[in-house]
């Protein structure tokens, strides 16, 4: 036996076992309907039920939007618009799905990009009978119909450049926001140079006036757009959140960009602060749409933030945004999940499963993306660990603890040594395993699968994205829905394009890594609100 057979073998051992254990007798809703059960799992007395992989799709990886951009990493951020969602006559589903790809391509220097959200008409069409033996081909169906660009509150483009290390900029009602300068066209050729503020869009959550809700990670900050793409607020979070470096605020991520990579950004890791490409990758809003909460990607720098394995400790903020300002309500920490790395030294091998999204489902009961890297479709590694959709915890009787104080929210405020350990005062949230990603019997269903080939059915690395839709079609108040994912593929193609189609690039990695989705079926507690 191969140590690959070997590993997949106990991955299937375990999961067997999971999917073995009889539901705890205090379980509230120990119910499941659908007699296919991958793995279950019960938080806080509450069953959640990972069924089966119920659909896969992708979009090639040189598709287009309407402005002649690569569509490129989309799968940063989805969200599906329930009021679309529909069950058709013969059981099909069609829906709308808004995705924001992050800062553009950058695996080699970061580019002037102008950061956008698309829109896709999407149609799934279930596969219950697709087997390993018989698998399905892809039964999810994109259909791209259109994008809108960023701008800030005066219409200037937003950028996906690295911000300044130093400096920002003001509009009236707002408060400092991250600035990039940059020269010529922001491509590397000529141009009138200029400042945009720099976003590196991550979250996305849908508000009811069809306004969208955008989290960032070089702020960290959130941004709300109009429906035609013009920023209309700028939430700004505690200073322990705001990066620092030599005494001063400096939101630069040390991504330096394509036409001056050798730029020196000293030092290169902040020193306070959200650590450098690590902010609020998670947003969500609540089921009503008046409560926004948004998780930052792993720990702060002073409480671990810049190493493996201590930046265990994510903060959690809750807003109200039921007013036309957002006022913190709430503030908690989530411990997030270890793996091990085969491929790394015994001394290193224990690293952090930092977290690409969050989702909410009520009662303060959340959905998270944890994950592995440097795994999967072009990697050096095709065998991913750990690639989680779990649940986490903040309800009263989670005990986790409200952190919301002058100190801990002050710059260097901490809840967490330099190692990673909680002070003793503070409770974490609960935090459940749940829905494996990894699961090679389910994903074999549709031809796809985690470690093995280098083909264009193995798995990407990174999976950014999660949404809720009823399989009922309506309310879902049975507890039966479908949750999607998407990859971010970080443009990486050998036919790409950007500067509206001016600027040709090929990734120097070689690879054309396509924009994949997986559609799982699963059931929450039917007392659950998802947003």
């Amino acid at each position: 036996m191969t140590l690959l057979q070997f590993v997949h073998a106990i991955v299937a051992f375990q999961a067997l076992l999971t999917a073995a254990t009889v539901p705890r007798l205090t379980d509230l809703h120990p119910r499941v309907t659908y007699q296919n059960i991958t793995n279950q799992t019960t938080c806080d007395r509450e069953q959640y039920t990972y069924q089966e992989l119920a659909g896969y799709g992708s979009v090639v990886s040189n598709a287009r939007d309407k402005y002649g951009d690569t569509l490129g990493g989309y799968g940063s951020a989805i969200a599906l618009d329930r009021k679309a969602w529909k069950k058709t006559e013969n059981g099909s589903y069609t829906g709308v799905l808004w995705a924001v790809p992050d800062r553009g391509w950058n695996t080699e220097g970061t580019v002037n990009y102008q950061n956008r959200i698309h829109k896709f008409a999407v149609i799934l069409t279930p596969k219950p009978n697709a087997t390993l033996a018989n698998p399905s081909g892809p039964n999810l169906q994109f259909d791209y119909q259109d994008t809108v660009l960023f701008t800030g509150p005066d219409g200037t483009p937003t950028t996906g450049l690295d911000a300044d290390i130093l400096g920002s900029i003001t509009y009236p009602g707002f408060p400092i926001l991250p600035v990039a300068t940059y020269s010529g066209d922001g491509f590397g050729s000529s141009g009138a140079g200029g400042k945009r503020i720099a976003i590196d869009s991550e979250g996305l959550a849908l508000d009811r006036d069809g306004s969208f809700w955008v989290s960032d990670e070089y702020g960290p900050y959130i941004y709300k757009f109009s429906p035609t793409g013009k920023m209309t607020l700028a939430i700004m979070p505690p200073d322990a959140y705001i990066p620092h470096r030599n005494g001063s605020v400096s939101f630069s991520a040390d991504s330096p960009s394509i036409y001056d990579p050798n730029e020196a950004i000293i030092p290169a890791d902040t020193t306070t602060g959200r650590d450098n490409n690590q902010g609020f990758e998670g947003l969500t809003v609540s089921s009503d749409g008046k409560t926004l909460y948004t998780l930052l990607q792993s720990a702060l720098d002073q409480e671990g933030g810049p190493s493996n394995p201590y930046r265990r400790q994510a903060r959690l903020l809750e807003y109200d945004v039921s007013s036309s300002t957002a006022k913190i309500t709430a503030e908690y920490v989530v411990t997030l999940p270890l793996w091990t790395d085969p491929t790394s030294k015994t001394s290193k091998a224990t690293k952090v499963a930092a977290q690409s999204e969050i989702h909410s489902l009520g009662n303060d009961q959340f959905l998270i993306l944890a994950r592995d890297s440097g795994a999967g479709h072009g990697q050096s590694s095709s065998l991913s660990i750990y690639r989680h959709a779990d649940i986490f915890d903040v309800s009263t009787s989670s005990s986790a603890t409200d952190i919301v104080s002058a100190s801990n929210d002050a710059v260097n405020g901490s809840i967490a040594s330099s190692t990673g350990v909680l002070k003793e005062n503070i409770q974490a949230a609960a935090y459940c395993s749940f829905l494996d990603f990894n699961v090679n019997s389910q994903l074999g269903r549709f031809g796809m699968h985690n470690g093995g080939a280098q083909d264009q059915y193995l798995l990407n690395e990174k999976w950014e994205s999660l949404a809720l839709v009823p399989v009922d079609g309506k309310e879902g108040k049975d507890g039966e829905w479908f949750l999607f994912s998407l990859s971010d593929n970080d443009f990486i193609t050998q036919d790409g394009h950007l500067n509206f189609g001016m600027y040709p690039y090929k990734d120097a990695s070689g690879y054309n890594l396509d924009n994949q989705a997986l559609v799982f079926r699963v059931q929450l507690p039917t007392n659950a609100s998802p947003s």
